[in-house]
């Protein structure tokens, strides 16, 4: 069973975007639907707070990296806020860190 909440909020300069649950290979879709709904809405500024995301595996990044790429080749930007847990580990192990134009961990 999919767990896996997203929540947009679309603002005048950038649209947020809530996750809450696991992102992983059987969400990641519910991910992605939203991001390809945002660019073709012209929306290339994206933060995505990670906050309540409680795990994220290969495929869930790979939906981040794959939106990065696409609004970045528009002169947009893709940033992560409320990174923690195995979505920092696996960032700063494969040094995907940097493909992101911003990350920043969750306050503690």
């Amino acid at each position: 069973m999919a767990d896996l909440n997203v929540e947009v909020e679309r603002g005048q300069e950038s649209t947020l975007v809530r996750l809450e649950g696991d992102l992983d290979k059987l969400t990641a879709p519910l991910l992605k639907e939203p991001l390809v709904r945002l660019f073709t809405e012209g929306r290339v500024q994206i933060v995505i707070d990670t906050t309540k995301l409680e795990f994220c595996d290969s495929s869930g990044l790979w939906v981040l990296v794959q939106h990065q790429r696409r609004v970045a080749a528009h002169a947009g930007a893709l940033r992560l806020v409320g990174v923690h847990g195995v979505l920092q580990r696996v960032l700063d192990v494969t040094g995907l860190k940097a493909a992101f134009d911003n990350v920043r961990p969750a306050k503690l």
